[in-house]
C-alpha cells in the first residue's frame, strides 16, 4: 500500500507505456480587488445579519422640553419618588434630561452672570492700575538707591 501522507508536488508522472509525462502548468490568477474599508469581525458579523426597524426619532419643541423639565424637577422635590423615576414617567432617557437641563440652563440664567463679570472686570481692572503704580515705586527706589551706591563706591 502506498502512502498517502505525501504531499509533495509530484515533477515527472510515468506511464505504463514508459513515456513520461509533465503536468500542465497552474493557471495564474490576477490579484484580488482591495476592500474599500476594513471591517472588523463584530462589523462584518453586523452586515450580514438583518437588521432592526430603527426607533423614529421624536422632535419636542422647545415649550414641550420646558414642560416637561418643569414636571420632573417638581417630581423629584416633592419627594413622590427619585428622579430617574421622574425621568422614565416623563417618558425620556437620563441623557436626554441631561441635554435639555443643560441646554435651557444658559437661557435662565445670563443677567446673573453679566453682573457678575463686569463686578469682576472692574476688580481686575483696579488690581493692575495698582499693580503699575507699585512697580514705578519700585523702580524709583531701585534707581535712587543704585545712584546712592555708585557714589559710595565712586564708581561716577
Amino acid at each position: 500500500m502506498a502512502d498517502e501522507s505525501e504531499t509533495g508536488p509530484i515533477a515527472i508522472m510515468a506511464d505504463t507505456d514508459g513515456e513520461v509525462k509533465i503536468p500542465a502548468p497552474k493557471k495564474e490568477r490576477s490579484p484580488r480587488g482591495q476592500k474599500t474599508a476594513a471591517q472588523s469581525p463584530h462589523e462584518a458579523t453586523q452586515a450580514t445579519a438583518p437588521k432592526a426597524p430603527a426607533a423614529k426619532p421624536r422632535k419636542h419643541t422647545d415649550k414641550e422640553k420646558i414642560e416637561k423639565l418643569k414636571l420632573i424637577e417638581m417630581q423629584a422635590s416633592g419627594g413622590s419618588g427619585t428622579l430617574k423615576d421622574a425621568i422614565k414617567k416623563a417618558g425620556i432617557s437620563e441623557q436626554t434630561y441631561y441635554l435639555w437641563k443643560r441646554a435651557a440652563k444658559p437661557v435662565q440664567q445670563p443677567e446673573q452672570k453679566s453682573v457678575a463679570a463686569v463686578a469682576a472686570f472692574e476688580d481686575l481692572v483696579q488690581l493692575e492700575q495698582e499693580n503699575l503704580e507699585l512697580r514705578k515705586a519700585l523702580a524709583a527706589k531701585l534707581r535712587t538707591e543704585n545712584a546712592e551706591l555708585r557714589k559710595r563706591l565712586g564708581l561716577d
